[in-house]
């Protein structure tokens, strides 16, 4: 299995899990283009378009890294053509760009409202149609959402049904569009069980002392990668990422841990039937 010569879209890839999905794909040899805002340092963001393109380079892919804000339509379909017209094409479309505000409906201005619905789930719809029409030229192409299965437990909304609105929706493009696309276009959701250590987390939710009960990117950049290689057929799934990494035969997950001595935070969105695999703990490990 390998995405060598496999040209990828991929937004808000210039830190994170979209930057740890981009290296593992320019591993094998595979174009990618960044689609991000980013293209100035900010000391709380560490990263930018330009620095995950020489991370790319060097990891061995081949990059095109493009100033984007995917709230805006003709940045898009910018973006979309100059990747088509760099590479020859489009192979993968990765909608992992997202806003979050963890606040109650009073706390939430709306100014955030929109800018998490404009991002998540207008942003994601949006790119995917942009890419489909060099998709369907593709051999074995994909669209892959960094979103949550669609569980309505009134639990993940109370706390901020803002935030829980606008990324359901990019999990709702997921179950629409594989079924209007089914047979030429595969269209999956990977959300990671628990939370995974990016400057996002450590700014919003852990802290320094939180992101030592987290898992590293890695684990979710292996499941995508999984996720590319399987046939167009492979649609419509909600994949939790060590799930569907133990399907593909993983076995070794103590090495994602950023800490093994500190328990492991569960992410937003996990159902409460939705078990580790066999033999893998979210405690601490002795």
């Amino acid at each position: 299995m390998s995405l060598a010569g496999k040209t990828i879209f991929i937004t808000g890839a210039s830190r994170g899990i979209g930057l740890a999905i981009a290296l593992r794909c320019a591993r094998d040899g595979a174009n990618i283009a960044i689609a991000a805002k980013s293209v100035t340092e900010d000391p709380r963001l560490p990263g930018t378009i330009a620095s995950a393109a020489a991370q790319i380079e060097q990891a061995g892919g081949k990059a095109l890294p493009i100033a984007c804000d995917i709230r805006f339509e003709d940045q898009v379909l910018a973006a979309v053509d100059a990747c088509a017209q760099q590479f020859g094409g489009i192979d993968i479309c990765i909608n992992n760009a997202s806003a979050i505000s963890l606040t109650g409906t009073e706390d939430t201005a709306m100014k955030r409202y929109d800018l998490m619905h404009q991002v998540n789930a207008r942003g994601t719809f949006l790119v995917s149609k942009a890419c489909i029409p060099h998709l369907k030229k593709a051999a074995n192409p994909h669209v892959l959402m960094l979103s949550p299965p669609l569980n309505l437990a009134p639990k993940w909304f109370a706390p901020h049904p803002a935030y829980t609105m606008a990324k359901y929706g990019m999990s709702l493009c997921v179950l629409g569009m594989a079924q209007e696309f089914r047979g030429a276009i595969a269209f999956n959701a990977l959300w990671p069980r628990t939370a995974i250590a990016t400057a996002a987390i450590r700014n919003i939710l852990a802290g320094d002392e939180g992101i030592s009960h987290c898992r590293t990117p890695e684990i979710v950049a292996d499941a995508a990668w999984h996720v590319f290689n399987r046939p167009k057929s492979f649609s419509g799934h909600f994949l939790m990422d060590d799930t569907f990494l133990a399907e593909n035969g993983v076995t070794d997950f103590d090495r994602y841990r950023v800490d093994p001595g500190k328990d492991l935070m569960p992410d937003f969105f996990v159902p409460d039937d939705a078990t580790p695999p066999q033999g893998v703990t979210l405690k601490a490990l002795s």
